[in-house]
């Protein structure tokens, strides 16, 4: 499985931790490279290319807050980013949503980061029909 990693300068720290931890997965590293202040859309625009591409089968992004990252990501086509705080949620976004990218606040620690990261690859879609009838409303959306 392939996992693509993008970040701020908030997130640079955060990044090369998980990207240092995820050694059983590719791991392909988008950005930024450095601590320097820069334009969180540039990079979570980069990470939205690759899944739309096929070259990563999931995205990580990491800025301040994560809310950033998860805006610019979910205004491109069929990238779905849940931004999430906690284990549970990357679990239920991926269950039940079926997200392909997920957004997290630097501010997490590095024990949560990871643990919230490997379950939310490790988590499948729950293929419940209710499920997938929501996200293919969802899906509908991107053709308003």
């Amino acid at each position: 499985m392939k996992i693509g990693l993008a970040s701020d300068h908030r997130g640079y720290r955060a990044k090369n931790m998980l990207k240092d931890s995820l050694y059983n997965y590719e791991v392909i590293d988008y950005g930024t490279d450095n601590e320097d202040s820069v334009d969180f859309p540039v990079y979570a625009k980069k990470l939205g290319r690759a899944i739309q591409n096929g070259e990563v089968d999931l995205g990580v992004a990491i800025c301040g807050t994560g809310i950033g990252m998860s805006i610019t990501l979910n205004k491109m086509k069929g990238i779905y980013c849940a931004k999430v705080s906690n284990v549970s949620e990357a679990m239920l976004s991926k269950s039940h949503n079926n997200a392909n990218a997920l957004a997290m606040s630097e501010d997490l620690s590095d024990e949560m980061m990871l643990e919230i990261v490997n379950k939310f690859i490790e988590t499948p879609f729950s293929n419940v029909n209710k499920y997938i009838r929501r996200n293919d409303m969802i899906k509908e959306l991107e053709n308003d």
